[in-house]
């Protein structure tokens, strides 16, 4: 990996292994917001910015001369990934103008890599060359939206479904998650389990949820009242599935558990 040297660092964006990117150091210097908040967005929605390209992490050393403090670990973000931090951070005003500077500066990159060569210069090979990856990558892309496509269309019913409950403010036991998802249940329990997102606590009958899905949002924890056969009361805790998990696990439970 291309290491940014200080000259770069001090652009909103550069180059790094022929992509576009910018930095969390950067977005915490433009917005004004602490670099470790920065981090900790990133890392409890890690899934979420992986969609989009493995996120990159490299550590900054001390500065020679500064006193305190050790190497500093921070992300190297694309387009995509950027643009999607900024959804997940409060959009004050400084966020937006800076949102705003970080946008422009992605499309002057992409601009200047498109009119950054020169066609005179480039030999009758190197243009066929160009011509034929052209073609290649528009028969590609062709058939990946021809995929696509046919892959909205199979689900486009179901997806309608799940955006109708993740709108829902209402929240869904495993079983009835299952049930929405046409999933055995025991299945589902099965896969939240390997997939870590819930546990089972030594000896007990319950289960918990991962502290990282609870940030997420896409699990929490539910507190109700269970009447015994003697007439009392007892308060018990269970995990539930909140909308925006129940729309998650509609993404990912169909190519791993057992449908109905």
């Amino acid at each position: 990996m291309k290491n940014m040297n200080t000259e770069e660092k001090n652009e909103l964006v550069a180059m790094v292994d022929g992509e576009a990117t910018t930095t969390s150091l950067i977005i915490a210097e433009g917005t004004g917001v602490e670099h470790a908040s920065i981090m900790k967005l990133i890392r409890n929605n890690l899934n979420d910015f992986n969609e989009f390209g493995l996120v990159r992490f490299e550590i900054r050393p001390r500065l020679q001369g500064q006193h305190g403090g050790g190497d500093t670990e921070y992300a190297i973000l694309n387009e995509q990934q950027a643009t999607l931090l900024f959804s997940y951070m409060r959009n004050s005003e400084i966020v937006k103008q800076f949102k705003i500077r970080l946008v422009k500066k992605f499309y002057e990159m992409r601009d200047t890599i498109r009119n950054g060569f020169d066609v005179n210069s480039l030999s009758r090979m190197d243009i066929l060359k160009l011509a034929m990856e052209s073609e290649q990558e528009r028969l590609r892309l062709e058939n990946e939206n021809r995929l696509l496509e046919n892959k909205v269309a199979e689900q486009t019913p179901k997806a309608e479904g799940f955006d109708r409950i993740a709108n829902a403010d209402g929240l869904l036991n495993l079983t009835n998650a299952a049930k929405s998802l046409n999933v055995r249940p025991k299945d589902l329990f099965d896969f939240l389990q390997a997939k870590k997102w819930i546990y089972r606590r030594v000896g007990g009958r319950s289960y918990n949820a991962y502290q990282d899905k609870i940030q997420c949002g896409y699990l929490t924890h539910k507190v109700y009242a269970m009447t015994l056969d003697d007439g009392t009361e007892r308060i018990r805790e269970q995990v539930v599935v909140t909308p925006r998990g129940l729309t998650k696990l509609a993404s990912i439970v169909p190519r791993e558990a057992v449908l109905v």
